[in-house]
């Protein structure tokens, strides 16, 4: 245990010092507002209530819109994604739009979202839609082409129907695929959602509003210290779907394994 977490400690400490080493031996002291120090960080800001409750108050603001957008972005990726893989039509009619809602910038179309949309909480959430469902649609629709072709025929010879087929062999058989496609937008929603609040200003500021104010006002100590904690949030998340995706494949694993015995 120990032993696993010295290579991450160790890292940890040389980018410190790359940091330390940047703030006062590159940068003169006029300009050691673009790199403060780590500890000028912690201490003006993050352990400083009065500079870490309006962070917390918007990393949670984020935090809502990420998870909206999750949750839509989940349901409507896994939706387009068994409705591309009933027909080849299907697929070649609605996979060409993916890609292309995929491949443009974001912040290409930010500004019609703005316009069409508004600039407050749904503009928001639609970003983080328009992000993360791809991951979700490719990789369902991969996980249902690959069923095993031989338990497709065991549901021809029970002539089960399309319904049963799909509930009890396509899906549960797509899962893991599944499961990779939703940690990926897991990772992808925080930074739809701190994109959002960049660009659509209207309601509760976001952690991504406060970091466009700390930038426009050199409050450098305040943009680091939201930017670890916009991090740690990206990171938890990413974490929390991971340890998710490996206890349900671990079960379906089991399950498998005891379907064949």
């Amino acid at each position: 245990m120990l032993g696993a977490a010295a290579v991450p400690l160790a890292s940890f400490g040389v980018a410190l010092a790359a940091w330390y080493a940047v703030t006062y031996l590159v940068l003169s002291h006029e300009r050691r507002f673009l790199l403060p120090p780590p500890h000028a960080v912690l201490t003006n800001s993050i352990l400083d209530w009065t500079h870490l409750k309006p962070m917390l108050d918007a990393l949670l603001v984020t935090t809502q819109v990420a998870a909206f957008g999750f949750v839509i972005a989940a349901a409507i990726g896994i939706g387009v994604g068994v409705l591309m893989s009933r027909a080849l039509w299907l697929e070649r009619a609605i996979y060409p739009y993916a890609v292309v809602l995929q491949v443009i910038p974001i912040l290409a179309i930010v500004p019609l979202i703005g316009l069409w949309f508004g600039y407050g909480t749904f503009a928001r959430v639609l970003v983080c839609v328009i992000i993360a469902a791809f991951p979700i649609i490719t990789n369902t629709h991969f996980g249902l082409r690959s069923v095993d072709r031989g338990q497709h025929e065991l549901f021809t010879l029970a002539r089960a129907s399309a319904w049963d087929r799909l509930v009890k062999l396509e899906l549960p058989s797509a899962l893991p695929s599944i499961l990779t496609g939703i940690r990926t937008a897991a990772g992808l929603v925080v930074v739809g959602a701190i994109i959002g609040d960049m660009f659509f200003a209207k309601g509760d500021p976001g952690i991504g509003t406060l970091l466009d104010i700390y930038r426009s006002r050199l409050q450098s100590e305040d943009l680091f210290a939201a930017i670890v904690l916009a991090s740690l949030l990206g990171v938890a998340v990413f974490t929390l779907f991971g340890a998710l995706s490996r206890v349900l494949i671990g079960s379906w694993h089991s399950s498998a394994d005891a379907a064949k015995k």
